[in-house]
């Protein structure tokens, strides 16, 4: 199936606009609802939202829309195209967005959607001209959601499942010792080098790309982060002395609520312990700072690295399951 782009629907009534700066407080405050309402606790702050707005690659005034009703914004959509394909060679746009609940059932989904799309393969034919395949990807929400539902009605299929799991900070595991293996924070300096490994380890992740260093420097000194509870694991002695071997990067936009933004191991390191050991390392720095009373991640349930496993053995829990969605785009035009 292809994705074609679409006259815009534009529902009356409402004042179409882009997101800026001056929208961030009514932005994050939708944001915020959504979370709320369709249960994904997806929450973010306008300074949260500022940095998202100002991210490399992203031109404001052509890849957002915003719906207003009178001073309330009551509706958003985005779209970002990575300038690298994915590990297996796909192109892909990501297309965010939603609408507020008094304000669905008129159309207001539909018609961002149609605007979103469009874009979409705007950018897919600048960036990646002729790259075959392609896709369109978006978050369905909880399964069963009128996001979902959305979606659906618009050719996208659920591709993969995704759990958010938790964990409340009594009853640590002890932090494994593994010879050759030496547990940290990360520092400043070690941006670069963690980029690298990252990119390394994610090789074989469903639907992840490489990294570049602008995209990773976004990631890596947001305003979110929190090194201090973060984890590396370096190799000591050996063939991988002084490599990067794991890494669990922390964040935080909840308040007491640590989350781990991402959690890796090189290949070639696999199999010892290094990411659970990484992670127990991480869960006694966030109990230990006193800043916390939960901590919380999502897993890919198909995971090739059996992570859902490490979970399970380290006291996660399940809390709820959301839904990746794909729209197969067969050629994208130059």
């Amino acid at each position: 199936m292809s994705a074609e782009p679409t006259t815009p629907t534009t529902p009356s009534g409402y004042r179409w606009s882009t997101l800026t700066r001056k929208d961030l407080t009514a932005w994050a405050a939708l944001v915020n609802h959504l979370a709320v309402v369709d249960g994904t606790e997806e929450h973010l702050s306008a300074e949260d939202l500022g940095e998202e707005l100002a991210g490399p690659g992203r031109d404001p005034e052509r890849d957002t829309w915003a719906v207003w009703d009178g001073e309330d914004l009551v509706g958003f959509a985005s779209v970002t195209v990575p300038p690298l394909t994915d590990h297996s060679g796909s192109a892909r746009a990501y297309l965010g967005g939603g609408v507020h609940a008094e304000h669905r059932g008129r159309g207001l989904g539909t018609a961002l959607m149609d605007r979103a799309e469009a874009r979409a393969l705007e950018l897919l034919g600048q960036r990646h001209p002729g790259v075959s395949p392609a896709h369109l990807s978006a978050g369905g929400g909880l399964e069963g959601s009128s996001a979902g539902e959305l979606l659906a009605a618009r050719g996208y299929a659920v591709v993969r499942y995704f759990d958010l799991l938790t964990r409340g900070l009594q009853d640590l595991p002890p932090v494994p010792a593994i010879e050759g293996v030496e547990l940290g924070v990360p520092r400043p300096e070690d941006e670069e080098e963690v980029m690298r490994a990252h990119n390394v380890a994610f090789k074989d992740h469903w639907g992840s790309g490489p990294t570049d260093p602008e995209r990773w420097h976004e990631h890596w000194a947001s305003r979110s982060a929190r090194p201090g509870v973060s984890t590396l694991a370096r190799g000591r002695g050996g063939e991988l002395d002084g490599q990067v071997l794991g890494y669990v990067l922390v964040g935080q936009w909840v308040d007491r609520e640590a989350y781990v933004t991402i959690l890796g191991t090189v290949p070639q390191a696999r199999g010892r312990g290094i990411g659970a050991a990484a992670l127990a390392h991480t869960l006694r720095l966030v109990a230990d700072s006193g800043d916390f009373d939960a901590i919380e991640l999502d897993v890919d349930s198909d995971s090739p690295t059996g992570a859902t496993r490490l979970y399970d053995r380290l006291g996660f829990t399940r809390k709820f399951r959301t839904v990746a969605m794909r729209r197969p785009v067969t050629e994208v035009a130059g």
